[in-house]
């Protein structure tokens, strides 16, 4: 599994020029499932997402978790961060999860997100999406290899 996170001050997504998922300040995470995830790997990934620390308390330092600034969360699919582009110049997505399993994951945390934070959007799994983002600072972590 991989988890890109984006610090934003607000972000949104459209699918056919229709806004489907819009925050204010929290997190941007674009969502990528492999082939071997399972629900136990997405729940270490969800605890570690909704534990970073990485807003600014009152002092500047990086010492806030999206529940100490009330932040939201707009989760979105991209089976790409799973791109091979170790040999020629066009990527290979075989590490990337089955479709079927893959949205079934994807619901699955968003489902669990939405048990912890009260503003939760979505994009569209396997839409053409177009995403806008103000990323804050910018700020941006990818989190990867917590299946372990």
């Amino acid at each position: 599994m991989k988890f890109v996170i984006q610090r934003v001050l607000e972000a949104s997504v459209r699918v056919d020029g229709q806004t489907v998922g819009s925050i204010g300040r929290g997190y941007l995470v674009l969502i990528g499932v492999g082939a071997r995830d399972t629900e136990a790997v997405a729940d270490k990934y969800i605890k570690k997402l909704l534990g970073l620390r990485i807003f600014e308390d009152g002092n500047g330092k990086t010492n806030l978790s999206l529940a100490d600034v009330d932040g939201q969360l707009l989760l979105v699919s991209q089976f790409t961060l799973y791109a091979d582009c170790r040999k020629g110049n066009r990527p290979g997505f075989t590490d990337a999860g089955d479709p079927v399993r893959a949205n079934e994951l994807y619901q699955y945390i968003i489902a669990r997100c939405r048990e912890a934070v009260p503003v939760v959007e979505t994009g569209v799994f396997g839409a053409d999406m177009k995403v806008s983002l103000i990323n804050d600072g910018p700020f941006t972590i990818i989190l990867e290899g917590l299946e372990d």
